[in-house]
């Protein structure tokens, strides 16, 4: 039983909320709250507001729920063609996350077929793990490579994250994530493709982006401090009258 002496506050949509510890809250879930007062002697509903990680200065609870974690990363060096630059998004499937991976899987749009990491047919890695091509995809040699190479190299990034620590083990199958994928188009058209450096590359940028992104790199701290020291590379083309 808690009662108002721990002072909720009333929402403006007529709900009673109380900002309560947080280990307070897990040891307490099925609270009855009452407020006791002459005119509002009654069983009340309420909403518990669990403090913030930054709020408690406790990095144990940010990674009790990862709601929604995003990253990047930029992975070249090798021949044309084979740069990696991979976005990924990871989150809890049982909350707003877990929609939107729903409604990727089943929402297929032409051009950009949206596919399941896997090591081979029929070896789903975990956390499950979705594909999405950033380029519109219109040609069957691409498309074998993408679906092949990357794919692959895509499926083995995410395991390296698991094993390295990343993405906690003990949460595989409650996590998600989906991973924007780019492909230079001009792989279709290299005779000589080099495969292993192309897998080599993706795969190496796939769990950069994901330890990027449970990491919170970069943060705002070197981003402010490094704000006007960093150009953009194509900008800085454009600057030049080279594109």
């Amino acid at each position: 039983m808690f009662h108002d002496k721990h002072r909720p506050s009333l929402s403006s949509g007529g709900v009673f909320v109380w900002a309560l510890p947080f280990g307070w809250i897990h040891a307490h879930p099925s609270a009855t709250f009452i407020l006791k007062r002459p005119m509002l002697q009654r069983t009340v509903s309420a909403a518990i507001v669990a403090p913030s990680p930054t709020q408690t200065g406790n990095d144990d609870i940010m990674s009790e729920r990862i709601v929604l974690r995003v990253g990047e990363s930029l992975v070249a060096g090798g021949p044309p063609g084979t740069a990696a630059e991979p976005e990924v998004a990871i989150g809890e499937m049982d909350g707003p996350f877990g929609t939107a991976f729903a409604n990727l899987l089943g929402d297929q749009v032409a051009g950009h077929s949206r596919v399941l990491a896997i090591l081979n047919t029929d070896v789903m890695v975990r956390p499950p793990t979705i594909c999405v091509s950033k380029v519109t995809v219109d040609n069957a040699r691409y498309t074998n490579i993408l679906m092949g190479t990357v794919q692959y190299a895509t499926a083995m990034g995410v395991l390296d994250s698991v094993r390295s620590g990343d993405i906690p083990k003990d949460k595989v199958n409650e996590l998600g994530i989906i991973v924007s994928v780019w492909l230079n188009p001009s792989v279709a058209d290299i005779d000589n493709l080099d495969h292993q450096v192309l897998f080599a590359i993706h795969r190496k940028a796939t769990a950069q982006a994901i330890r990027k992104a449970m990491t919170f790199e970069p943060s705002i701290d070197w981003l402010l401090e490094n704000q006007n020291k960093i150009v953009h590379k194509y900008f800085e083309k454009g600057l030049k009258g080279e594109i």
